[in-house]
């Protein structure tokens, strides 16, 4: 049986679609977040994984329950198997 590994690229790429979605820039994002921008730059790049407190931070600024976001996570680790 095949288990997805939630890698840092998924996790990023669904972060960068909602906040596209959203129609908001990586420094917006990572100002109402209060995050670096860089930080957000290397989240959805894949480089690095957001922790649960930011990963909370940018889906409150993003105005998107986390839920919604881990369901999208779901689907497209689905998409690999």
């Amino acid at each position: 049986m095949y288990i997805p590994i939630l890698d840092s690229q998924t996790v990023g790429k669904v972060i960068a679609e909602f906040r596209k979605q959203k129609g908001i820039s990586q420094e917006v994002l990572s100002g109402f977040a209060d995050i670096g921008r860089s930080h957000l730059s290397a989240i959805e790049r894949g480089e690095r994984k957001p922790t649960l407190e930011t990963f909370y931070k940018i889906c409150l600024a993003l105005d998107v329950k986390m839920s919604t976001v881990i369901i999208k996570l779901e689907e497209e680790l689905n998409k690999l198997k």
